[in-house]
């Protein structure tokens, strides 16, 4: 890869596990969605140690989407350990990027949103992440419990690990390269508490995001388990807190 070619790339990752029958309808949609963009975009479909059946899945899916979008490619990591592994994992792939970006593979952050949180970025030159709020042109799709949860969530970064976010945990975001090399080898959290683990570590290391508003729709099958995954991305808080003070100290 020519020295400008490596500046200018962006590699997006969709983490999955287990996830070929979700992947197939978003996959579809996303690699339409950057040929029609003539994107310049590495997209890395990134599977967390699903297993031999959904290998041979995720190939063939591969496959179908090169005939829409050429850069794109599986990775597939040895075995599942959670979505912050596999996300690190793949970025890996990169190591000079210019971006880092993932969106997860449900869909609830359709592809064209996905598209423009990367152009934003670009534009901007700063990182930037996807956010669930209801603008007057946007709109979230989210249930009472769901919110709870959210808001909840968001109340415990902002005393535990002092993140200021108005939403940590939605499945899309843009980080530079720059700003993500300086973090990266401090990023210890394998499962769902990886987003605010990346942030709390951005935050601290004194860099800034900008945060996009967009539609966000609830998808089916997803394989979060509200309460006791609660609980663990809660203990995961006070692991990154520990880890940030003893850094300070």
């Amino acid at each position: 890869m020519a020295e400008g070619d490596r500046e200018a790339t962006t590699i997006l990752v969709t983490p999955v596990w287990k996830d070929s029958v979700r992947l197939r309808a978003f996959g579809r949609e996303l690699s339409h969605a950057m040929s029609g963009r003539a994107s310049k975009v590495r997209w890395v479909i990134a599977d967390d140690g699903s297993g031999f059946g959904e290998k041979e899945a995720l190939q063939r899916l591969c496959r179908e989407f090169e005939m829409n979008y050429a850069r794109v490619s599986v990775h597939f990591a040895e075995k599942h350990y959670g979505k912050g592994s596999v996300v690190r994992e793949a970025w890996a792939l990169e190591p000079e990027a210019a971006w880092y970006a993932f969106v997860d593979a449900d869909g609830s952050v359709g592809a064209g949103e996905m598209l423009d949180l990367i152009e934003k970025a670009e534009a901007s030159g700063n990182s930037t992440i996807a956010i669930r709020k209801n603008t007057k042109s946007t709109q979230v799709d989210e249930d009472f419990l769901r919110k709870l949860r959210h808001y909840g969530f968001l109340t415990a970064c902002r005393w535990i690990v002092g993140v200021k976010s108005e939403d940590t945990q939605c499945g899309a975001k843009v980080i530079k390269g720059g700003e993500y090399r300086v973090i990266a080898e401090r990023l210890q959290e394998n499962g769902l508490a990886f987003d605010a683990e990346l942030l709390a570590e951005l935050s601290a290391a004194g860099f800034t995001w900008d945060e996009v508003p967009v539609n966000w729709a609830r998808k089916g099958g997803s394989r979060v388990h509200p309460w006791s995954d609660a609980w663990d991305m809660l203990a995961a808080l006070f692991r990154i807190r520990l880890r940030l003070g003893r850094r300070k100290g």
